[in-house]
């Protein structure tokens, strides 16, 4: 157990280097899985389908950033803008400086200004790279459910700080998008699973399902209108029903369609998205499986020191968005309460071995070396919102937030 905590002064003062880098860099990097955006890949390897994999796992798994190299230019990314956003107005409730909640909307006009294009039923957002799964190829720019509804809580949080309506009437315009343009997987009274991608698919991802029903039922929450209020019942209902026995949710369902088991940051993903939907619903029944999965999250994946685990039965790579995550999740009541020392590990875990000072967090931390490179959404976006929220959860200890509405 970690003993020497980082306090509030220490937090502050690496967020203010991390924005102040993510600036300089005009909110714009490397992505994990951008190496189709290569032009050097692509015309040294084809554009079939095991070429697009061989280039996208090649360069995600070097040990050094290749992208410079390849040519790979950096970009905006959705969801790291939108995590971006949440950390300044968290940082907003911390300090009470409209400096921040300006830049916040800032970044959610340029936000909006970047939806996917297309004839879809709402407003939608993806990656900017084409992305070659096993099972599906998506142009650049193809919208996902995941990106999206990570774009809608910086809205909702928009929202619920300024009352501004327009932020509301993107969330609503996006579960348009979500209800009909994604397939659904599985449908009857009580479950609704729906498709990462509006494309035929079979694969059931977990945290997709849970994740959109999160953002329904605030928005219902918040809007008043209970139109979708059973929709988004049934799509939690469908993540919750297939928690393992002892706690664990598998990536996808069935697990086999998937080599991912119960790997760290989607498992904080379903945990923070059934919090989220149980306080916008009230809807206390589901409690209990929340707090089954906190406790395993808390013991199988992170280790004593506050290092993240990459999945239950694999302790590397050490990811800095497995730390990110957790110190979201642990820095948000019930888990302050059942877990309380844990956010303060991750983060003095993270600080002491994957912060420059520079202001930018590396990737991984694997048996033998780091990977002493930034992947701006993958580190620094992750960690400007989880320390955000930490410095806030700190602050909220001490009695002395700032009023939430400008």
């Amino acid at each position: 157990m970690v003993t020497n905590k980082v306090n509030l002064e220490q937090v502050n003062s690496v967020l203010d280097n991390v924005y102040a880098w993510s600036r300089s860099e005009a909110y714009r990097g490397y992505n994990k899985h951008d190496g189709l955006n290569s032009p050097i890949l692509r015309l040294a390897l084809g554009w079939g389908k095991w070429p697009r994999i061989l280039a996208i796992q090649s360069v995600m798994r070097s040990p050094i950033n290749l992208r410079p190299y390849l040519a790979v230019k950096k970009t905006y990314n959705p969801k790291g803008l939108a995590l971006f956003a949440q950390g300044l107005m968290d940082r907003f409730r911390v300090s009470g400086d409209p400096a921040y909640l300006r830049e916040a909307e800032d970044i959610l006009a340029l936000l909006h200004s970047i939806k996917s294009k297309g004839n879809w039923s709402g407003g939608c957002w993806g990656y900017h790279y084409p992305w070659q799964d096993p099972g599906f190829f998506a142009p650049s720019g193809t919208p996902n459910a995941v990106v999206t509804c990570f774009v809608c809580e910086a809205y909702i949080d928009a929202y619920r700080l300024t009352g501004k309506s327009v932020y509301l009437e993107i969330v609503a315009s996006a579960i348009k998008f979500f209800l009909r343009d994604l397939c659904r997987l599985a449908d009857n009274a009580d479950e609704l699973c729906l498709s990462y991608m509006p494309m035929p698919m079979t694969m059931c991802v977990m945290d997709v399902s849970i994740l959109i029903g999160a953002v329904i039922s605030q928005y219902i929450e918040l809007s008043g209108d209970t139109t979708e209020h059973e929709t988004a019942r049934r799509l939690v209902g469908y993540v919750v029903g297939k928690q393992t026995e002892y706690g664990a949710w598998f990536y996808t369902d069935p697990p086999s369609d998937s080599h991912i088991r119960h790997d760290n940051y989607h498992t904080g993903f379903i945990l923070d998205a059934l919090m989220r939907y149980i306080n916008s619903s009230r809807n206390d029944a589901w409690r209990s499986v929340h707090e089954q999965g906190l406790h395993f999250y808390a013991n199988k994946l992170f280790n004593h020191d506050g290092s993240p685990r990459w999945m239950s039965d694999q302790d590397f790579p050490h990811d800095i968005h497995g730390a990110a995550q957790g110190i979201l999740t642990f820095s948000a009541p019930p888990a302050t309460h059942s877990h309380p020392d844990t956010a303060a590990n991750i983060t003095q875990w993270a600080i002491s071995n994957m912060y420059n000072p520079q202001g930018r967090f590396y990737y991984q931390e694997t048996k033998y070396y780091r990977k002493k490179f930034t992947l701006l959404r993958w580190c620094n976006a992750w960690m400007a919102r989880a320390l955000s929220r930490h410095a806030l959860s700190l602050q909220e200890k001490a009695g002395t937030c700032q009023q939430s509405n400008p």
